[in-house]
């Protein structure tokens, strides 16, 4: 069986010793309730911790030195620390605020995305980072992308094998991350199997992405050696994937609060519960602040009539197996790293104490442990925006040119918005002025369009129903992290642009020729360089505000941001190759250079 290892401090020796009595344990928990995962039965005992190793688990009433730090548990329970085995770092905050977050909740292990990283740094840059990172408290293990969310010209020299084999290479980077565009794999696209292969190579993991995949199509994808899933929506889908060998993520997120639905697979159906993990897929701030993180996936898995312990193994003992660290992480057992939550009981799962790695590192919510201060401006700049703000700020750059017939109105595919992130194609016959399209007369539409950082190319768009009350908006938040506007008025559109120019990336939006919203977004265009949560949840809070002021009208702003860019949902969708329709790969509105508008 395919095994890992992580790069634990206390050896071997030292835990035996320390059963033996021949060394002092370093801390030592008395009078808990142990959770076992494994048994899954509720044990009382006391546990011994060399380093950052459990060394034993027991009966047994220890005994310490005097370096030896006791803990009394007073009869509470003693859980292991929670596993989040897809943790996406870049909603607005960054590594390090996530963590300061969510560590003193119970999440100790978090297994990242490093796409917009990637997308910037390079495999380079993203090695660098990930070895300053493991300097944060708690344990961090990474996935690498095989290929971007949305296809680009250099896209596979960019994700060739042999960058991603460098970065597979690392004891912390545990696998590829999703595949958003699947249909590569039921194509038997050999670029993303040779990925796949490199990656089972190095005896590590494939994370799967598979929403809409029907029943055939899974099959092609879990032959094309897929691990794992977290995008089924509906009890049918959960079983589809279990009786296909992928281990499935339930999922609750800001943009799919499904678990409640999917837990029905245990609490109803009763299947077996062995390949099930949970995962909070990369919530917004606010989400995070209102439900809690793994924490509060626990809570919701028990009230929906989860046992506590099998709920528990959900979230600990499963995402260690799956990642192949079950004999080192996920449990309460000798060898094991020491990543332990105080828990005062099994139906909040809100910790009183936090230990990671055999260190305190939290308690009562409140973060103990110090976190690196991390110089984001250190790494390699792929994809710095280099089109000059004065040239993007031109508005005729944002008008949606078509040509008219005899009566001045041409056809023109206008991308609908039907949910947060769903689209489709709705037909509007609109009058076309000078070249350009005139949606004056018909509120609810803008102009939409998705600029290069470097100005080499743009693509335009005509969108319902995202936010038809914004007069000019531009952002870097978005599956390209290029330009992405929108706005009724292409000046204000012009206004918006050039300031994101000059912030170097972030979020903008104008109004009467003033920003009313300004997010500075220095780190890859999505988030924050701030250490502090707090910075990335005002900002999420202000930018939903604002838009629904102005007419949106979903819940999940950001993910509609993040989604309208990619090829990998159905509908239309604006990309570097122009407006496409994803499911026929038609080119609907194709991307021009600047200068075929007459700006330069």
């Amino acid at each position: 069986m395919r095994r890992q290892e992580l790069p634990l401090r206390a050896s071997r020796a030292a835990l035996i010793e320390a059963v033996q009595g021949a060394r002092p344990a370093d801390l030592i928990i008395r009078n808990a309730k142990i959770v076992n995962v494994y048994s899954g039965e509720l044990l009382d005992g006391n546990i011994a911790v060399v380093q950052d190793r459990i060394a034993y688990v027991g009966p047994k009433d220890l005994t310490g030195g005097g370096e030896t730090q006791i803990i009394d548990a007073q009869g509470q329970f003693v859980a292991p620390g929670f596993i989040e085995p897809h943790a996406h770092p870049w909603v607005l905050y960054n590594p390090v605020s996530l963590t300061r977050k969510v560590l003193p909740l119970g999440t100790t292990t978090m297994v990242h995305d490093d796409l917009y990283f990637y997308l910037h740094f390079g495999a380079r840059g993203v090695r660098r980072m990930v070895e300053d990172l493991r300097a944060l408290p708690g344990l961090h293990l990474w996935l690498a992308r095989i290929v971007s969310q949305a296809d680009y010209d250099g896209e596979r020299d960019d994700f060739d094998t042999r960058k991603i084999g460098a970065l597979l290479e690392m004891w912390d980077v545990i696998g590829t991350a999703e595949l958003t565009r699947w249909p590569m794999l039921v194509e038997a696209d050999p670029f993303a199997l040779a990925a796949i292969a490199q990656a089972k190579g190095h005896g590590k993991i494939s994370d799967g992405h598979t929403a809409g995949a029907s029943y055939d199509r899974l099959n092609a994808i879990v032959a094309a050696g897929i691990s794992a899933c977290h995008e089924a929506i509906t009890v049918q889908e959960v079983l589809d994937r279990l009786r296909l060998g992928l281990w499935t993520a339930l999922r609750h997120s800001s943009l799919r609060p499904d678990l409640p639905e999917l837990v029905k697979a245990v609490s109803e159906r009763h299947v077996s519960s062995g390949r099930l993990l949970l995962t909070t897929d990369g919530p917004h701030p606010a989400c995070v602040e209102a439900d809690g993180f793994v924490d509060g996936l626990l809570r919701i898995a028990v009230r929906a009539g989860v046992p506590p312990i099998q709920a528990l193994q959900l979230a600990t003992l499963n995402p260690a197996t799956y990642l192949g660290l079950d004999e080192v992480l996920g449990g309460i057992a000798p060898g094991r790293r020491a990543d332990l939550l105080l828990l005062p009981d099994l139906e909040t799962f809100r910790p009183s104490l936090v230990i990671a790695g055999g260190n305190v590192v939290a308690a009562h919510g409140q973060l103990l442990a110090p976190t690196p201060e991390i110089d984001w401006n250190s790494y390699p700049r792929k994809m710095p925006i280099t089109v000059h703000a004065r040239s993007a700020g031109d508005p005729r750059l944002f008008l949606y040119r078509a040509s008219p017939d005899e009566s001045g109105f041409a056809q023109v595919p206008v991308i609908r918005f039907d949910l947060a992130v769903i689209t489709s194609r709705h037909d509007h016959r609109l009058p076309v002025r000078d070249g350009a399209v005139d949606i004056s007369e018909e509120p609810g539409l803008v102009y939409a369009a998705l600029l290069d950082r470097a100005g080499r190319w743009i693509s335009h768009a005509i969108i319902d129903r995202l936010m038809g009350g914004v007069e000019g908006f531009a952002t870097t938040y978005n599956t390209t992290t290029h330009i992405l506007a929108a706005g009724r008025d292409p000046a204000a559109i012009a206004l918006a642009v050039e300031r994101v120019v000059s912030l170097g990336g972030g979020i903008v939006l104008m109004e009467h020729g003033k920003p009313v919203l300004e997010t500075p977004l220095p780190l890859a265009g999505m988030m924050t360089e701030s250490p502090l949560f707090e910075t990335a949840l005002r900002h999420q809070q202000a930018l939903l505000d604002a838009v629904r002021q102005r007419g949106y009208p979903f819940h999940d702003i950001l993910y509609s941001l993040l989604f309208l860019t990619c090829d990998f949902l159905p509908g239309p969708r604006l990309t570097s190759r122009g407006l496409i329709d994803v499911k026929t790969r038609a080119v609907l509105h194709p991307a021009v250079p600047p200068d075929l508008l007459g700006v330069t």
